[in-house]
């Protein structure tokens, strides 16, 4: 069996940060954003609140708080839900992910209240499947310190004990935060994941420390990198000055054993015409010579024209690169659609770059949905690369003018509607 992941963090001031993250209206770099559209709303938001942010005020509001809010005040605290990696995995492979969600959901809302649990997000674009809550920390008990106190001095208390309170410290206690690791791991027992072992030196790394642990390896290893790449083109030069010098050495060689050679022949010679023609031998051989050196000259020189204009194509390329970002900023927007339509949607090669045009077009066929692993019927209907509306600010796949992942669950659901069966309710949980 697995373990169980409960971890909870005491925000700071709104959260907005964390809000942008969760609701991925800024893309972390740790996501893959072909499978964001998987991710799920868990519990949707009163009406008239936009997101998490203001569904922590909105809650601030209505809960009936006596006292002023300080300004250093914890407004709300961090939830994050999950298990081991292959555990999740498994209940995401067996169809459990659901059961999952709802059970999750189920322990928060009897252990600190359904009307305290305002926002809850299930992502399933980052390496584990896990799931954010946000609790606001309203309390109705009395305070430690005022129990401490009636305890001794016995007065009449003028204010009821049942009068809530923003009280983070008082949820978040040594004992409590056992009591919720214990709960949470009984709850999801039969989902075959357990409880960690109690006392571990194991501690949560936080998204902001994550990212500046990610950035510190990222620069130590760009500096191996540049190090590295300094070594090379070291010893590259060394090996080429020792190959010239190798040149060089074997050519001395055989013009001493060309020397040697004729020496010899003249002392066991004394014939003029044998000598003039070890004299041109001679002369063959340092011509010889001459030309391997001029060989080896123009070889290097080619080398290094072969180097420059290789540099020169790299600088090109990199150019033509910054030119397209610039003019044509719509490039880096459409390749992550094309390849999710070529390798999930299973869109031809020319219907892909048709659709680059940004003009709609008119398909009839099956649509696969990687969602629900299958293929719907497409009858006239317009595809097209866009915006579902005007304030969006990522670009998407349009079906009939709406987002493709709402269109697959617009089919499935009269599909289910079609069959007689009713429509699954685990895409949100409306408080």
């Amino acid at each position: 069996m697995g373990y169980v992941v409960f971890h909870m963090e005491k925000a700071r001031g709104s959260d907005s940060a964390m809000t942008a993250h969760i609701e991925r209206t800024s893309h972390p770099k740790n996501a893959d954003e072909s499978r964001t559209h998987l991710n799920r709303t868990l519990i949707e938001y009163p009406e008239g609140v936009k997101d998490r942010t203001a569904a922590i005020q909105h809650r601030l509001e209505h809960a009936g708080l006596k006292r002023k809010i300080g300004s250093n005040q914890v407004r709300a605290i961090r939830i994050n839900l999950s298990g081991s990696p292959e555990d999740m995995a498994r209940i995401e492979a067996t169809g459990q992910l659901d059961a999952w969600c709802t059970d999750s959901l189920q322990y928060l809302f009897d252990t600190f209240g359904r009307e305290n649990i305002v926002s809850a997000h299930l992502h399933m674009d980052e390496k584990t499947p896990h799931i954010h809550a946000t609790l606001v920390p309203i309390v109705r008990e009395a305070r430690t310190r005022r129990k401490k106190e009636d305890q001794v001095k016995r007065h009449y208390r003028k204010k009821s004990a049942d009068t809530p309170r923003l009280c983070a410290d008082d949820i978040m206690t040594r004992g409590k935060l056992k009591s919720y690791q214990d709960g949470y791991a009984k709850a999801m027992s039969h989902h075959g994941l357990q409880r960690g072992i109690d006392g571990s030196d194991a501690r949560h790394i936080s998204t902001q420390q994550y990212y500046r642990d990610l950035k510190k390896q990222s620069c130590e290893l760009q500096s191996v990198i540049d190090r590295l790449q300094a070594d090379k083109a070291v010893a590259d030069e060394a090996l080429r000055q020792i190959q010239r010098e190798v040149r060089v050495e074997r050519l001395k060689d055989s013009a001493a054993a060309a020397a040697t050679q004729i020496t010899d022949s003249i002392g066991s010679l004394f014939g003029g015409g044998k000598v003039k023609a070890l004299e041109k031998e001679n002369e063959a051989l340092k011509k010889q010579i001459e030309s391997l050196e001029s060989q080896a000259k123009q070889r290097e020189q080619h080398i290094r024209q072969m180097e420059e204009a290789h540099r020169t194509e790299r600088s090109r390329l990199v150019e033509y690169i910054e030119k397209i970002k610039r003019y044509f900023p719509l490039v880096e927007k459409l390749l992550p659609l094309v390849d999710f339509c070529r390798k999930t949607m299973h869109f031809s090669e020319e219907l892909c770059r048709k659709l680059c045009g940004l003009k709609p077009l008119k398909v009839s066929g099956m649509l696969y949905s990687d969602e629900f692993d299958r293929k719907f019927p497409a009858e006239n209907t317009s595809v097209a690369f866009g915006y579902e509306k005007e304030t969006d600010e990522h670009f998407t796949l349009l079906l009939d003018g709406v987002d493709f992942v709402r269109w697959f669950r617009q089919r499935m659901d009269r599909l289910r509607e079609d069959m007689g069966l009713p429509r699954k309710q685990s895409r949100g949980v409306r408080r």
